[in-house]
Parts: C-alpha cells; sequence; structure tokens
C-alpha cells in the first residue's frame, strides 16, 4: 500500500505499450462506489471477495500491465493466479517512505485507525514475506523515482 504500483504501473503500461489496469479501480467501475465505502459495507472480506473475482477476470487478459492492492496477495489463490499469469514484480518501500506518502490519505481503509506508522509496520512484517516468496522481482524503491523503477522493471522483463 503506498508504494507506487499504480503510478509505477501506468508508465510501465505506457512504455512497454501494453494496457493497463489497476484492480482497484476495476473493483469500483464494477460496484459503482469507492473502495472505502466497499468497506464500510461490507468489510474487509466483502472488499476481498470482490477482488478475487475481479483478478479472476484480469488475469484472462493479455498484454497487460496490472497494478493490485496491497492486500490481494492474502488470498493464496489470488498469490496462484498472480505466479501462474505473469510476473510479480514487489515494489519494497520503507515503512518511513510510507508513512510520509500515507499520512492524511483517506483513501485506505486499514490505515484510518490507530497509529499510521505501527499499522504499516504491521501490515509489512505480515505482508513482506508473501511477497518475498511470489516474486520474480523485488525492486527496493528508497530513494527511486518513478522513471528509474519503471526503467528497472523494463529491463527486467527485456531479459526474461
Amino acid at each position: 500500500m503506498g508504494s507506487g504500483k499504480t503510478t509505477i504501473g501506468r508508465l510501465l503500461s505506457k512504455n512497454l505499450n501494453k494496457d493497463f489496469y489497476d484492480s482497484d479501480n476495476v473493483v469500483e467501475e464494477k460496484t459503482g462506489v469507492k473502495v472505502p465505502l466497499i468497506f464500510e459495507y461490507e468489510g474487509e472480506v466483502g472488499f476481498r471477495k470482490r477482488e478475487e473475482k475481479v483478478l479472476k477476470d484480469l488475469v484472462c487478459h493479455k498484454n497487460i500491465v496490472l497494478a493490485t492492492g496491497g492486500g490481494i496477495i492474502l488470498n493464496k489463490s489470488n498469490c496462484k493466479l498472480l505466479v501462474d499469469n505473469g510476473y510479480v514484480i514487489y515494489l519494497r518501500s520503507n515503512c518511513e517512505d510510507l508513512v510520509f506518502r500515507m499520512t492524511g490519505d483517506k483513501s485506505r481503509p486499514l490505515l484510518q485507525q490507530g497509529d499510521l506508522k505501527e499499522t504499516l509496520e504491521t501490515l509489512f512484517e505480515f505482508r513482506d514475506p508473501i511477497y518475498t516468496s511470489i516474486s520474480d522481482y523485488i525492486i527496493e524503491t528508497k530513494n527511486k523515482r518513478a522513471n528509474e523503477i519503471a526503467f528497472e522493471i523494463e529491463s527486467f522483463v527485456k531479459k526474461i
């Protein structure tokens, strides 16, 4: 969450001449409401079910760049879908950078209660090993601009 997946995904799709999808945006398009409202009425469980359904549809597309929500990897079947249908790139960000980016952001339901830094550290602690285990490539984002990260991913993809 907040690592730059959407920003970098858009850049990458443009540079590679591929279609771009953001799974959270697709969920919003299909439901007609924003993610925070889905969380409010259906909770995280309801949102995750919608997210899984959208992912199943999106992985059928070819020639795309897909940015997913940060928690999509909490479901093992989602991990399998990602691994089996493309390259998984993990944009690993440190908590200090994420706190800076997320302060005041009201669009992320999981960050609306408690101490922001503690919440991000807890999420990172739990999610990092999952992302690490399913990733084809890991990029440390600290002190890198979006275009540098996109170029690094392009170089990785072209080597394969």
